[in-house]
């Protein structure tokens, strides 16, 4: 008797099933609640190979130049102003002042 009531198309059926729909955890509203059950039932952004390997790794190339530089086999134009102003600075006794050693 439920199911023929339920397939009869009376206003009474289709709440009884949006009731049914909500209870159990489906979809009760098709129009509405389809483009959730989709976008929920898709991988998460984060997981997606493509979009958490976009961007390089900063970080790691960073640490790649800087060593490199330590070694002379890069030359980086920026650190090298940088410490010339510093020894510049220093220079004109504008610096930190030094650390005496105690005897």
């Amino acid at each position: 008797k439920y199911t023929q009531l339920i397939n009869a198309g009376t206003q009474y059926s289709r709440r009884m099933q949006y009731l049914s729909n909500r209870i159990f955890g489906e979809v009760a509203r098709e129009q509405k609640s389809l483009k959730v059950v989709k976008m929920f039932s898709e991988e998460p952004l984060d997981k997606k190979e493509m979009i958490s390997k976009w961007y390089p790794r900063h970080n790691e190339t960073y640490i790649l130049m800087k060593k490199l530089r330590e070694y002379g086999l890069f030359r980086d134009e920026h650190e090298d102003f940088k410490e010339e102003m510093k020894r510049l600075r220093r220079l004109r006794g504008k610096g930190p002042p030094e650390k005496r050693k105690k005897l």
